[in-house]
């Protein structure tokens, strides 16, 4: 039986490949062209099952439930993926992979927070890989895995945290999260090139361990970055038309999508747009296909993507520009979580919160933890023009994903029955 290593290096691209010398060493790679969304749930839902979104079901990183009238982002159950996935029946290692808890891999080990019930956080990973990780590793770095602190730290835990579990575990299967890539090139129009050279350093630790264990090291990416300068506010041209339902109080404005007769759940350079009422929806389309930005409007088949948690249309966003979240008309409105971290509550996906509005801001904040006090980080700017990078769309060869491997494949459905060809499956 083979041994395999999958190192997924979000952001890879052909362009950026000739600054990873370590990884390059492996082979020729092959561009692949991701489904859309080009976002990490629907990309590895993608890899994991080998059938498209509108068979496994993760049609963004978050979506509308219809039953419970809710918009949620970055759900963790691994049940959420309605397709056989590839690790069934393999003893796997599954290292910081998204679905991954409930997963029933043999070790794991992903970000995970205690939480309160005075509405405390406290940050933690789950980790079932029998290797006491935060021991022998320290405490994983959580605010550099996301947040304005977001860099280096997190992926180079998971990198040695990942070579200590394949050298004491010996799995037949590895599944390795680099995500270093995914935040300067979202901060930045230009990030620099020495990101590249990092995330190569700690690729290059998983791949020592991985031929150390006689395992055969695959690199992959999930989707490109390229540079945006332009947010679409679509949510405010929905509310400027009538269509939203916002509900005012205490904690700033909130969207109430059951009574919304259409809104938009964003993630990056596409959009699911909830029509509720059928007469609604030619009208929404044309309006919202008027919006400066905007490329198409289309139907959910049009994208594989007919699935009961898709919206009723798919606004795509021109290569230059993505969809921001915001749907408040007046910043003093804006709901409290807008400026915080927080992932779980914002009803699209916010890539504002890897800026900071104040350092000395936040240090105050942290005063008041400590100090036992109840306290709001509230640090992070309402400016979405900040951001210099977006992806979820499909791009030119030299700025898409890849995969290095022997005789890989160039289609993302075919990776599944490739790794488990491998294995000897």
């Amino acid at each position: 039986m083979n041994k395999v290593c999958v190192i997924n290096v979000v952001g890879l691209t052909p362009k950026l490949l000739a600054h990873a010398p370590q990884i390059q060493r492996l082979g020729q790679h092959r561009v692949w062209q991701p489904p859309i969304p080009a976002v990490t749930s629907t990309v590895q839902a993608t890899l994991l099952t080998g059938v498209p979104p509108s068979q496994h079901g993760i049609v963004a990183n978050g979506w509308y439930d219809r039953s419970t009238a809710e918009i949620r982002f970055w759900q963790q159950s691994n049940h959420l993926i309605e397709a056989p996935k590839l690790y069934d029946g393999i003893e796997t290692a599954k290292m910081f992979w998204w679905f991954n808890q409930h997963s029933g891999v043999r070790w794991s080990c992903t970000p995970k927070p205690h939480y309160g019930c005075d509405g405390s956080k406290i940050f933690d990973i789950i980790d079932d890989t029998g290797c006491d990780l935060t021991q022998k590793l320290g405490p994983f770095p959580f605010f550099s895995f996301w947040g304005p602190r977001a860099g280096l730290p997190a992926t180079e835990w998971i990198a040695k945290a990942s070579a200590m579990v394949m050298e004491r575990n010996r799995p037949e299967l590895t599944l390795v999260y680099l995500p270093h890539l995914d935040y300067d090139f979202q901060r930045f129009q230009n990030p620099s090139l020495d990101r590249v050279r990092e995330v190569d350093d700690c690729a290059g630790l998983v791949i020592d361990a991985a031929h150390r264990i006689g395992a055969i090291p695959i690199v992959i990416s999930e989707y490109g970055l390229v540079p945006v300068k332009r947010p679409i506010a679509i949510q405010r041209v929905l509310r400027e038309n009538g269509y939203l339902a916002i509900r005012n109080g205490p904690f700033g404005e909130m969207l109430i999508p059951g009574d919304s007769r259409a809104f938009a759940v964003v993630d990056h350079q596409v959009a699911h747009i909830v029509v509720q009422r059928p007469e609604d929806r030619n009208t929404v389309r044309d309006l919202l296909l008027g919006i400066e930005g905007v490329q198409d409007v289309v139907a959910p088949e049009a994208l594989n993507l007919n699935h009961r948690r898709s919206g009723d249309w798919i606004a795509l966003a021109e290569p230059d520009a993505w969809f921001s979240y915001y749907y408040w008309m007046d910043d003093a409105l804006a709901p409290d979580f807008a400026r915080t971290v927080d992932i779980h509550r914002k009803p699209g996906y916010d890539p504002a919160e890897l800026f900071m509005t104040s350092s000395w801001r936040a240090m105050a904040r942290l005063i008041q933890k400590k100090l036992g006090f109840r306290y709001r980080m509230d640090v992070i700017p309402l400016d979405a023009g900040l951001v210099g990078g977006s992806h979820g769309l499909h791009n030119k060869p030299e700025d898409s994903p890849l995969i290095i491997g022997p005789d890989a494949p160039s289609d993302m459905l075919e990776f599944k029955n490739y790794v488990r060809r491998l294995l000897g499956r």
